[in-house]
């Protein structure tokens, strides 16, 4: 399937569905029909509504959306998305806080490669804002990205959260995301063993596969049954020629998206079918839950084919980071290296893409560690998007991790005095 004709078949049926949608809408809301009482013609326009929508949203980057925040001051203060690095693959960005001096609480959130663009953290970053300066991954979509710009694996990618980290320097507090806990968990161990003094202060791993087989989901039998090949063969295509990327071998974001959407078919189509009768009786609204939670979910963007593919030999098949035998740049990565960073797992109960099991495996793999900074919570009921975006980050998860930061945060350095320079002797 690495073929052109095949991204572009995709891509074909999505915006014919979305034209499809169009015209449904402007067709059952012509004048002609304004006096007739057909109660098809509303569900018809409902249908047009959300079909349009839901098909024109697939190929959008969602804005960040957060303007500004509320200061301790009681006023509002405006908020710039400012890039730091600016990388091929990804940038480091800031959410600068205007008006605010530099907060105690510095964070790096890194965003899942994973299908899905890292504004699906929007709420996580929101809810940090008020208490903390917070920097994002902001990986970019591989269909935008010249064949020129070269090849992005997991090394390249672990070694692009090095030189975030150093950046930012060693007094930032790191969360990782889902997928990306593994590779940041490596990222944190190859400062710790080749520049110690760049270290974060603190690692949080929220819900990521460490140890895929520590506890077995549908992702991971998936990973299980099919080959290498025959995986390359499925699902690896060539971006279209409508793309700056045209040629370049990625796993499409449509084709991930169908993925999610069949792990959980009867909740989304049940969520479509009220939407669509909330449409017809009016009852609809732009922002509301279902378009808020479905213009991020349907947003998708490609991963480079070589990225997608490693990922799923090496982490999941070959278990080299639960096996500590990762290697970046031909040097192996050793996560006993890890001496100082305290870390901390959270898991949810209900999770169903990184079950119960998998990340709490990372305190096992820290044998230089002590046991004083290591830390781990499961959260009851939570599934996988609830244990960093839903009520249970919000209510119990987020206060722990800022306990967290905080309980391991260096003591701040006391300020030098200016020196006393002595009258000479007369």
């Amino acid at each position: 399937m690495k073929y052109m004709a095949t991204y572009d078949l995709m891509e074909s049926a999505r915006n014919t569905n979305e034209w499809l949608g169009a015209s449904a809408r402007a067709f059952a809301r012509y004048p002609l029909f304004a006096l007739s009482m057909n109660p098809f013609l509303p569900l018809m326009a409902a249908w047009g509504d959300v079909a349009e929508r839901s098909f024109s949203r697939m190929i959008i980057k969602p804005d960040w959306g957060i303007r500004s925040i509320v200061g301790p001051d009681g006023q509002d203060h405006l908020v710039d998305v400012k890039t730091l690095v600016e990388r091929p693959f990804g940038n480091l960005v800031q959410f600068f806080v205007r008006r605010r001096p530099p907060m105690a609480r510095r964070i790096l959130l890194v965003a899942p490669m994973s299908g899905h663009y890292a504004t699906l953290l929007r709420s996580t970053v929101a809810s940090l804002l008020p208490d903390a300066d917070v920097f994002v991954t902001d990986w970019h979509n591989a269909r935008d990205i010249p064949v020129s710009a070269g090849k992005f694996d997991v090394e390249d990618y672990t070694l692009y959260l090095v030189d975030f980290m150093r950046h930012l320097g060693a007094d930032i507090h790191v969360i990782a995301i889902c997928q990306p806990a593994p590779l940041t968990l490596a990222a944190t161990a190859y400062l710790a063993g080749e520049e110690p003094a760049a270290q974060p202060r603190t690692l949080t791993l929220i819900g990521g596969p460490i140890d895929p087989d520590a506890a077995a989901t549908e992702v991971t039998d998936f990973g299980r049954r099919v080959t290498m090949g025959q995986l390359e063969h499925l699902v690896i295509q060539r971006v279209g020629f409508s793309y700056k990327g045209a040629g370049r071998l990625v796993y499409p974001g449509l084709m991930q998206l169908a993925g999610f959407i069949s792990m959980n078919l009867d909740r989304h189509s049940r969520a479509f079918s009220e939407q669509i009768l909330k449409a017809a009786r009016g009852e609809a609204a732009d922002h509301d839950a279902h378009n808020r939670f479905y213009d991020e979910y349907l947003a998708v963007m490609d991963m480079t084919a070589e990225f997608y593919l490693s990922t799923v030999e090496r982490i999941f098949k070959n278990r080299e980071i639960a096996l500590n035998e990762f290697v970046v740049a031909g040097k192996k990565v050793d996560i006993a290296a890890i001496t100082e960073v305290a870390v901390m797992t959270v898991e949810g109960t209900e999770d169903d893409i990184s079950a119960p099991g998998q990340c709490i495996a990372a305190l096992n793999l820290l044998t230089g560690l002590p046991e004083a900074k290591k830390a781990n919570h499961l959260e009851p009921g939570a599934g996988h998007y609830g244990i960093f975006a839903g009520k249970s980050w919000r209510l119990n998860i987020r206060p722990l991790v800022l306990d967290f930061i905080d309980a391991n945060s260096a003591a701040p350095r006391p300020a030098r005095k200016p020196a006393v320079r002595l009258a000479a002797a007369k």
